[in-house]
C-alpha cells in the first residue's frame, strides 16, 4: 500500500515523517468510520477479530492512518490477548506513550508518533529481549510484505 492505496487521505505517505498536528474535523474526513472511531477517540476493536491477531506474513506494519512505519514482523509474537502483538517497534520514536487510567485501570497508551493516532496500549509481560507487549488494534495497522513474500504468494 503506498499513497495510492489512500486516494482521500493526502496526509498517508510511507516516507514522510513530519509530524501532523490536525484537527479531529479533517481526520473525521480521511479516515474510514471504524478507523476513525479508535485511531482518534481510543475505541477498541473485539478481541480476535482483527485481521492481523494471529497473521504470520513477513513485512512491515504501518499507522494505517498515516502510513507511519511502527512494527516489524519479525518482532511480532503470538499472544494469548486476541490482538497483535509486538516485542518492540521499528525505531525510537515511531510510537509515542501517554498514561491512560480509563476504566480503572493505570495503563500505558501507544499513539503513532507521526499523526498521534491510538494504536493499543504496552504492558509489561512480553517476551524477551524486551519484555514488552505492543498490544495493538489491526484497524490501526497497515501491513506491507517483504519483497519475497510478494514474489511467493504469486
Amino acid at each position: 500500500m503506498n499513497n495510492a492505496s489512500h486516494p482521500n487521505n493526502p496526509y498517508y505517505s510511507r516516507t514522510d515523517t513530519t509530524r501532523l498536528d490536525l484537527p479531529d474535523s479533517v481526520w473525521k474526513q480521511v479516515l474510514s468510520p471504524e478507523l476513525y472511531a479508535v485511531a482518534r477517540h481510543g475505541e477498541t476493536e473485539r478481541a480476535f477479530t482483527g485481521k492481523y491477531w494471529n497473521y504470520e506474513g513477513l513485512g512491515t506494519y504501518y499507522c494505517a492512518a498515516c502510513g507511519n512505519e511502527l512494527f516489524r514482523s519479525d518482532a511480532k509474537f503470538a499472544s494469548t490477548c486476541g490482538w497483535p502483538s509486538f516485542f518492540e517497534t521499528v525505531r525510537p520514536g515511531s510510537v509515542i506513550y501517554r498514561p491512560d487510567n480509563a476504566f480503572g485501570m493505570a495503563r500505558t497508551e501507544v499513539l503513532c508518533g507521526r499523526c498521534g493516532a491510538h494504536l493499543g496500549h504496552l504492558f509489561d509481560d512480553g517476551p524477551p529481549p524486551t519484555g514488552k507487549r505492543f498490544c495493538m488494534n489491526s484497524i490501526s495497522l497497515d501491513f506491507e510484505p517483504d519483497k519475497h513474500e510478494k514474489a511467493t504468494a504469486q
